[in-house]
């Protein structure tokens, strides 16, 4: 869907307050670093072991090394200037693909970072929104709909091809139903099992368990019936347990309806911190080993954290201006967005 632009503002050093009585004098303190500052716009990161790759606009994509800080960059020669949004990656190779006509999508050497157009989609509809890999062979991305229902690309063969899946693969969307590129979390993937979330007119939940080849459809509580509206963020700790998140775009401060748990795979939704917590949020994760306990939002109130599976939220920060978000352990995660990327380390 449209690009979406938020600002940024920066802070060094923050004590999360609680933002219900539940929680209230339970703080968590985080300290902040820049990796990175510059004229940039990034929705999409992706972790590897010790370094992490990112793709942004103006045709571009990178890497930073987290012990050195050494960062390479590579602006990619096309006709137009693109930006990125989606990026996934296997063992060898990094994949990124972009939002708008034409869909150019890129396989890149993780040694030397030359890189290989793959795949090209022309079509004045096409806006492809996110893309994950289930494995080193075989990966997914999905676009908003062309003919009924979600555009999705499939490859398996590492990457080195892709395929266009025919739309009576999957169940049809509804007039105005699509999805968003926020923050490539439109798809998640544990195991063979994979969820696929959407927004517009319906905010619904896609599943499959044999990785794309069939798929079925649950409705949410999440809000819905607007261009703007919707699920932005999704993502899953186990196979059971999820979180979904997004909201009103509009109404950035709306914080009911925009937020819901799944403890059966995904197969019900409960809305979770009612009238609580965030607004719109761009990105959500739960952090590692925190028996589904630990979440992490970013969006337009900034940086919030949960210690009780969504129940309850702190505010550790108000800087509107990220993005997406990954973590590399329970103690650290990393953050990209407007202008900048930057580790968050919680104390």
């Amino acid at each position: 869907m449209k690009k979406l632009v938020l600002i940024v503002i920066g802070i060094l050093l923050f004590s999360c307050k609680s933002t219900n009585s539940v929680n209230r004098g339970d703080a968590v303190k985080i300290a902040l670093d820049t990796l990175l500052q510059d004229k940039i716009s990034i929705r999409a990161l992706v972790l590897d072991h010790d370094k992490f790759w990112y793709a942004a606009d103006q045709s571009r994509f990178g890497c930073i090394d987290l012990n050195s800080n050494q960062k390479k960059e590579i602006k990619i020669i096309s006709e137009k200037n693109v930006e990125f949004r989606s990026i996934a990656q296997t063992k060898k190779y990094v994949f990124i693909l972009n939002v708008g006509n034409p869909a150019l999508l890129f396989k890149i050497s993780k040694i030397d970072l030359s890189y290989e157009l793959v795949y090209q989609e022309n079509h004045e509809k096409v806006f492809y929104d996110s893309m994950q890999f289930w494995n080193d062979k075989e990966g997914i991305a999905i676009g908003d709909p062309i003919e009924g229902s979600f555009s999705v690309i499939t490859t398996r063969d590492g990457g080195a091809s892709w395929q266009k899946t025919p739309s009576i693969q999957w169940p049809q969307l509804v007039e105005g139903e699509a999805a968003f590129a926020a923050s490539n979390t439109n798809i998640v993937i544990k195991g063979n099992a994979t969820w696929v979330v959407s927004g517009g007119k319906k905010a619904r939940v896609f599943y499959s368990s044999d990785k794309g080849k069939s798929w079925s459809v649950v409705e949410t509580p999440i809000v819905q019936g607007k261009q703007m509206t919707g699920i932005f963020t999704a993502d899953f700790y186990n196979s059971k347990t999820g979180f979904i998140s997004g909201g009103n775009y509009e109404v950035l401060n709306q914080n009911f309806d925009n937020k819901a748990v799944t403890y059966d795979g995904g197969k019900t939704w409960k809305l979770v911190a009612q009238n609580q917590g965030f607004g719109y949020a761009s990105c959500i994760q739960y952090i590692p080993n925190s028996h589904g306990k630990g979440l992490i939002s970013v969006g337009a109130s900034g940086i919030n954290y949960s210690n009780d599976g969504g129940t309850s939220w702190k505010q550790c920060s108000t800087d509107s201006g990220l993005f997406t978000i990954r973590l590399l352990n329970k103690n650290t995660a990393i953050a990209a967005g407007k202008n900048k990327v930057i580790r968050i380390r919680f104390k």
